[in-house]
């Protein structure tokens, strides 16, 4: 059984995204929370934010689903619509400030993630 929590619009850039989701990528939920919790990026608060979404999905999906046996199978991060802004500089020039956003896809599974 699969469930699928999907964030979109995040206010980080899908680089700094990704750094996170590669450590908890392929490991069951419980201890993805625990290498969450003591990340001190703010990506991890994010990603746990969406882990803890999905998990509640699976649980709504099937109501007898072992939440000790989900792993983490799947975590997707994409680039969203960039911010594009200006900064004044000196002799009346601007250089371009592009703020990122991301989407990010977190699916659990009660199986072994496929490689």
């Amino acid at each position: 059984m699969e469930a699928r929590s999907v964030t979109k619009y995040i206010r980080i850039s899908p680089r700094k995204l990704r750094l996170v989701a590669a450590l908890v990528r392929g490991k069951r939920v419980e201890q993805a929370f625990h290498v969450l919790q003591f990340t001190p990026k703010r990506g991890a608060r994010l990603l746990s934010k969406a882990l803890r979404s999905a998990v509640a999905n699976a649980e709504q999906k099937d109501s007898r689903v072992d939440v000790d046996a989900l792993v983490v199978t799947r975590v997707m991060v994409d680039g969203g619509p960039t911010l594009k802004r200006f900064l004044p500089r000196a002799h009346g020039r601007a250089t371009p400030i592009r703020k990122r956003t991301s989407h990010l896809t977190v699916v659990v599974s009660d199986q072994a993630p496929t490689r």
